[in-house]
C-alpha cells in the first residue's frame, strides 16, 4: 500500500471537561500509529505516513485476527510495572533491519493500544460519532499477546486520579458525538496530562560546565525561524546529553534561527543549531512574554517534525 491510508486525529491541550457528553481514555506515552489491516497483513504507518511494520515485527500476528480494517493506536513499551516507557520505546521505533528488529521484539517488545476504529469491511466510518466507533472497535474483539483495546470510562475525574496512581502520562477526553477528522487538531479531543509539559524546536545551545550548559528553544514563526522560549537547563544528564549531540552537531550552522534579539546571558557562546530537532519540555509556567520558567528537559522527540510543534504543547 503506497502511502499512509489516513493521517491520524490530533487532540488539543486544555483542561478536563465535564459533562455527560464525553468519553475519557489514559493518554499512553508512545508513538502513534494508523494500522491498515487486509488480506492477512497489518501494515503500521508513524503519524508522518512513513511505514514502520519492520520495526514492530511482533505486531504481524495482528493481520490474522481481523481483516479489511483500518485501526488507529499508540505503540508503547510497558515496563513490568505496566507503564509506558518512551525511553526504550526510543530504542525500538527507528529499527527497519529484520535481525535487529526481531531480537529486539524478544527482549524489549511493544503493545499496540487500539483506540479508533476507522474503517470496517470497506466501509469509511470516519463520518460515525466517536461513541459508534468505539462501541464497533470493542465488538469485533480484537485482543492478543501484544495489542489490546483499553476501555473508556464515564467519570473524567476518576480517570484522571486513576492516571496519577498507575504512573500514566494523563487524560484524552473524547467528545462521544464527534466524527474522526483525518489529519485535523480538534477540540473534540482533549489532552491533559498530569504534568505541564510541551514540545519545543532546538535552535542551538549555550556551552556550561559540561558541552551542553542549556538548550535554546522555541516554536516555529515560518521560514524556518524561531520564536524563544527560554534556556533549557535541568534534566540534561550525562546519557541525555550525549544522545542531543548526536543529532544536534551535525545541524550546526553559523546564524541564530531565532527571531528578534534573546537575553544576552542565553545568546553568549551560544552555538547555533538548524531548527530540526523536537524535545519535550517540562516546566512550571510561563511568564507574559511566553518564556518558560524552572523548564527541565523531559526527552527528545524523533517520533515529531519540527514542523509539527505548535505553541500551544
Amino acid at each position: 500500500m503506497p502511502g499512509a491510508p489516513m493521517k491520524p486525529m490530533l487532540a488539543v491541550t486544555g483542561e478536563l471537561p465535564a459533562g455527560p457528553g464525553w468519553g475519557y481514555e489514559f493518554k499512553w506515552d508512545g508513538v502513534r500509529a494508523i494500522t491498515a489491516v487486509a488480506g492477512g497483513v497489518a501494515e503500521f504507518y508513524a503519524r508522518s505516513g512513513v511505514r514502520i511494520t519492520a520495526a514492530y515485527p511482533e505486531l504481524a500476528a495482528l493481520g490474522g485476527q481481523v481483516d479489511d480494517v483500518l485501526l488507529d493506536g499508540e505503540v508503547v513499551v510497558l515496563t513490568e510495572s505496566g507503564q509506558p516507557s518512551f525511553t526504550a520505546l526510543a530504542e525500538r521505533m527507528h529499527v527497519r533491519e529484520p535481525g535487529r528488529a526481531a531480537r529486539l521484539a524478544a527482549t524489549v517488545p511493544v503493545t499496540y493500544m487500539i483506540f479508533d476504529l476507522l474503517r470496517l469491511r470497506g466501509e469509511d466510518l470516519t463520518g460515525w460519532p466517536y461513541q459508534r466507533r468505539r462501541a464497533a472497535l470493542e465488538e469485533l474483539g480484537v485482543g492478543g499477546p501484544r495489542w489490546a483495546v483499553p476501555p473508556v470510562f464515564p467519570d473524567g475525574r476518576a480517570t484522571y486520579q486513576a492516571a496519577g496512581e498507575h504512573g500514566l502520562e494523563g487524560v484524552v477526553a473524547k467528545r462521544l458525538g464527534s466524527v474522526y477528522r483525518p489529519g485535523a487538531r480538534s477540540p473534540d479531543w482533549v489532552k491533559v496530562k498530569l504534568e505541564v509539559t510541551a514540545d519545543f524546536v532546538v535552535g542551538g545551545w549555550r556551552p556550561g560546565v559540561r558541552r551542553i550548559g542549556g538548550l535554546l528553544v522555541g516554536v516555529p514563526a515560518g521560514g524556518g525561524r524561531l520564536v524563544y522560549r527560554g534556556r533549557v537547563g535541568g534534566g540534561i544528564g550525562a546519557a541525555a546529553e550525549r544522545e542531543l549531540l548526536a543529532v544536534l552537531e551535525p545541524l550546526r550552522t553559523a546564524d541564530s534561527p531565532f527571531l528578534g534579539g534573546i537575553p544576552r546571558e542565553d545568546a553568549r557562546g551560544a552555538i547555533w543549531v538548524k531548527p530540526e530537532v523536537v524535545v519535550e519540555v517540562k516546566y512550571g509556567q510561563r511568564t507574559p512574554d511566553g518564556r518558560l520558567r524552572f523548564p527541565r528537559l523531559r526527552r527528545l522527540r524523533p517520533d515529531k517534525a519540527a514542523g509539527e510543534v505548535d505553541d500551544g504543547g
